[in-house]
Parts: structure tokens; C-alpha cells; sequence
């Protein structure tokens, strides 16, 4: 009889150990352990107190054969029990072990068993059994209470590593989710075997639809900079081992027939055996780059272009004067010297609007704000200021006489109408008229400027107000200008808090610029 008890002991205790290694979720584990050994040797309860590694403190995992108000009694009880690495063994806790006594004696069951959870050297936890009576166990159940607790030990560590596993991977896919760049993971085939979401916003591509297809569809390169693409490069051989990354830059067509330039970084992973399983790849769109570049690019042309045609006018024109074997009467040295003036304002001008635009990008652009800025003054004054310098254009300004005056920046908004008023002359070279009016709302108002020139072209009107942006015709290219005006007349607008616009005047010829400002200072932002 005594055999077969023992033979049912241990097929017990086998039943158990294979469903806790069957068993990964940490709290099912210790459930599982906590109940075992409680059944194993007819205990009343049982308690697992696991050591804490990363606040070293001792926590009540799980609990079996208890009531809640028990247990609720029993928590505080090991609350804040903190341990040093160099304490945490089954003989030098004597405060833990008091603790457990002073809760045997609480819920009647003043009886303990204690069965370390061992992992190596290292104690990661203890097993409390809670008996009405003292029972004394043989050698051979001994052993076998503590093999049985070994086994717990490993499972409670595997549990933990899974719990791990399981945070991190959470923790990785969150990285990949929220990546601003956009990723995307191909096997060994080379099809998509995960995209995250800017991977979809950037290419076009949903992750449905993206997942399970190769490479070369969801990446159609239209111009490539680099000399070769993924495809080219594995079939040269790549990766070697210890080669670098895979860097491919160029425009890629989205499938809306959208293009988009886009600079891809392709990172083998490799097996033990130097084999690729797969590639990961890093997505970044490069367009605002390529806009960037590009916009040095016009900013060095039309600037070397603006700044060399007036030094070379006033350096003509300096050095006819000093000429020696010239005698110029005062009306020709006036006329020159006007003409040196004149260039001159044109590179301050030129100046002042690339200092401007560089506060912008700096974020340094203020404004000097007064409370009483007449709007038309301003008006009338860029209109007589222009209107001395052709004989072509017919200038009307309107306004009505409750105009009211304005919170704002003179200096700049005097800008405002300068350029605009400017831009009017110089895109309707047959002259006409230029209006310049403004209307009143309770909260706004506005003004605008209409010309009766060339218009803008519906392919320009999208960038008309991008800084270096100028109408790409025959008359532009004739016409001074940085392209800088527009970019600045928007920014001082917006910065009083109101909006500029334009429209064409059809079936009329020309365009109409208009912008709106807070009436009250109380609505600036």
C-alpha cells in the first residue's frame, strides 16, 4: 500500500510538472503551484512569496485555500519587505519567515512548510504551507516536496522569461508603429511580411494589401540616383558578411500615380550560417529635402543674378564718372549718380528682404506693433510712391470713410502694399489700371490690389507664395524680382493674424490680391 501511495505521489507530481511547462502566463503558473502543493501533502492553505528583482522587495504572488478577508488581512502584512541580493537565501530571512509565522498564528493555522524556489544558487522565491497540526514528512517525501519545488522554480523562471519576451515584443511593435519613418520587413523572398503604418502613408500601399507582395511592386522606382536597387545588388552578391547596409535613394511612383522621392536603407538579417532571413527595410521621404535642395539651388541663381546687375550697373556707371579724359556736365553727373541711387535702394531692398526671410526660418521675425496704423495712408503712399516711377499705369485707391485705423506693424504693412502694389506694376507691362480699395466687417478687414496684366497661370497658382518662386514665362525671366515679396508679404499677414489670398479678375484680364486683418487688437493672435 505503501508503494502504491508513493507510485501516486509521483504520478501526481509528473501530471503537474507537465502542465506547468505546458503553462507560460506567470499567473496561471503559480496558481498552479500554490494549489499542487497545497493537494500534495493535504495542507489547510498555501502561499508563493516571489522575490521582486527589480524593486527588491518580497511580494505575495498567488494565494489558494484562503477568504478574502483573510487575504486582505494577510497583504499588508509583507507590504514594503524589501531584500539585498547578498540576504535573499531560505536561511538568512528571518524577518520574512517572522512575518509568515505572525500569519499562520492570524488565520489559525500556526503550522508552516517552507519550500525555497531555487533557480541555480539563487533563491527567487518561497513556497508557505499553512497546517493546523505538525506533520513530520519521511526522507524520500521530502525529497520529493523539493524536487517538486525545483520544478516550480523553473517554471515560475520560464514564465518570467516569456513575461519578458512578451513586453518586449509589445515594446518593439509599438517602436514600429509610431516609427516616423516608415518600415517595412521582407522574408526571404523578398515580399513584404510586415509594414507599418507611415510605411502606408508613404507609399501608398494599405498594410492588407502591402503584406505578401514582392518588393519590386511596392516599390516602383521611376529615376533612381544610386547605381543599383535592392534586386540588382543581391544578384552582385549582397550581402557579404560583414557588408554594410543597402542605401537606395531615388522617385518612387505610389499606386494613385503619385510620385515620391524617397531614400530606402536595406539591413540584412542573417543566420548562424550567413544565410539572409530577411531584410529589413528603412523608408524616408526625402521630398521636402529635394525641395530644399532645390530652392538653394533657384536661391543661388536668382540671387547671384539680382545682386550682379546692380553692382554691375553702379560699377559701370561709378566708373564712367571718374573717368579723366572726360569733362561730364552736372546734368549727366546727376542723371548717373540717380542711377547709382537708384541701384542702390534695389540692393538694400534686395538685402532687407533676404534678412527677413532668414528671421522667419530662425523663427526671429517680430513685429513692432502701434495702435493707430492708417491702412489708407499706406495705401495712398505706395501708390504715389509707384506712381512717379511710371507713366504707363493709372492708379486708383477707394476706400471708405469709416476705414478704421488699425492695430499693427507700419513699417512691415507699408511692405505689404510695396510689394504688392509693385508686383502690379511689374506683371502688366502695357500699363492700365491699378486699383488699391478696402472694405470693412464688424471684426476684419480687407484690402486688395488688382492689376489688369498677364494673370497667374492655374499650374503656378499652387507656389505662388513660396519663397525664391517666380511665373515661369518670358516676361519673368525679363523682369527683376527674387521672388522673395510674396513670401514675405504672407508672413507679415499671418503674423497680424489675418490671411492673404488672390483670384483672377476673368473674363477681365489681370488678378486681384486681397488680404484681411483684425479690425481690433483684441482678435490678434
Amino acid at each position: 500500500m505503501l508503494v502504491d501511495y508513493r507510485v501516486r505521489q509521483r504520478e501526481y507530481l509528473l501530471a503537474i510538472s507537465r502542465a506547468l511547462t505546458a503553462e507560460l502566463d506567470l499567473g496561471d503558473v503559480l496558481r498552479i503551484i500554490v494549489q499542487a502543493s497545497v493537494e500534495f501533502i493535504s495542507a489547510r492553505a498555501g502561499v508563493i512569496i516571489l522575490a521582486d528583482p527589480t524593486e527588491k522587495v518580497f511580494r505575495i504572488a498567488a494565494v489558494y485555500g484562503l477568504s478574502r478577508p483573510q487575504f486582505d488581512d494577510l497583504a499588508p502584512l509583507l507590504q514594503g519587505l524589501a531584500y539585498n541580493d547578498d540576504d535573499i537565501d531560505s536561511e538568512l530571512m528571518p524577518e520574512l519567515n517572522e512575518r509568515m509565522k505572525r500569519i499562520a498564528q492570524a488565520v489559525e493555522m500556526p503550522q508552516l512548510l517552507r519550500l525555497p524556489l531555487m533557480s541555480g544558487d539563487m533563491v527567487i522565491g518561497l513556497i508557505y504551507l499553512f497546517q493546523t497540526e505538525e506533520v513530520r514528512f519521511s526522507r524520500d517525501l521530502a525529497n520529493l516536496l523539493q524536487s517538486f519545488a525545483d520544478q516550480a522554480a523553473i517554471a515560475v523562471k520560464n514564465a518570467r522569461l516569456y513575461q519578458q519576451v512578451s513586453a518586449e515584443k509589445q515594446r518593439l511593435d509599438a517602436i514600429l508603429r509610431q516609427s516616423a519613418d516608415g518600415v517595412m520587413i521582407l522574408d526571404a523572398q523578398l515580399k513584404a511580411a510586415v509594414v507599418n503604418a507611415a510605411f502606408s502613408r508613404l507609399v501608398g500601399w494599405s498594410e492588407e494589401d502591402a503584406v505578401g507582395r514582392p518588393h519590386h511592386e511596392l516599390i516602383q522606382w521611376t529615376q533612381r540616383r544610386t547605381e543599383v536597387g535592392l534586386e540588382e545588388a543581391l544578384a552582385n552578391g549582397w550581402p557579404l558578411p560583414g557588408a554594410a547596409h543597402l542605401y537606395v535613394e531615388g522617385t518612387a511612383q505610389r499606386p494613385d500615380g503619385e510620385t515620391i522621392s524617397l531614400g530606402i536603407t536595406y539591413a540584412p538579417l542573417l543566420n548562424d550560417h550567413g544565410r539572409m532571413t530577411n531584410i529589413i527595410a528603412n523608408i524616408r521621404d526625402l521630398t521636402r529635402f529635394r525641395e530644399e535642395e532645390q530652392l538653394h539651388k533657384t536661391f543661388i541663381s536668382v540671387i547671384s543674378h539680382e545682386l550682379k546687375t546692380p553692382v554691375s550697373i553702379i560699377k559701370g556707371y561709378a566708373g564712367t564718372l571718374r573717368r579723366r579724359d572726360a569733362n561730364w556736365p552736372p546734368e549727366v553727373q546727376d542723371e548717373y549718380l540717380s542711377v547709382i541711387e537708384e541701384e542702390s535702394d534695389r540692393l538694400t531692398d534686395l538685402i532687407d528682404n533676404l534678412l527677413e526671410a532668414s528671421r522667419l526660418q530662425s523663427g526671429a521675425f517680430k513685429l513692432e506693433m502701434s495702435a493707430d496704423v492708417d491702412l489708407i495712408k499706406l495705401a495712398t503712399d505706395s501708390a504715389r510712391r509707384f506712381g512717379s516711377q511710371t507713366e504707363r499705369h493709372r492708379f486708383e485707391v477707394n476706400f471708405p470713410p469709416d476705414f478704421p485705423l488699425i492695430y499693427g506693424d507700419e513699417r512691415r504693412l507699408t511692405q505689404v502694399f510695396n510689394n504688392l502694389v509693385s508686383n502690379a506694376i511689374k506683371y502688366s507691362p502695357g500699363g492700365r489700371r491699378i486699383r488699391i480699395w478696402g472694405e470693412t466687417e464688424p471684426e476684419w478687414v480687407t484690402i486688395s490690389v488688382s492689376d489688369e496684366g498677364i494673370g497667374i497661370p492655374d499650374h503656378e497658382q499652387r507656389r505662388i507664395f513660396q519663397q525664391f518662386s517666380r511665373l515661369d514665362n518670358a516676361l519673368s525671366r525679363k523682369t527683376e524680382g527674387s521672388g522673395l515679396g510674396l513670401f514675405l508679404t504672407k508672413a507679415i499677414v499671418e503674423a497680424h493674424g489675418g490671411r492673404i489670398w488672390f483670384a483672377s479678375n476673368s473674363p477681365e484680364p489681370g488678378t486681384t490680391f486681397t488680404f484681411s486683418l483684425p479690425a481690433h487688437s483684441d482678435i490678434l493672435p
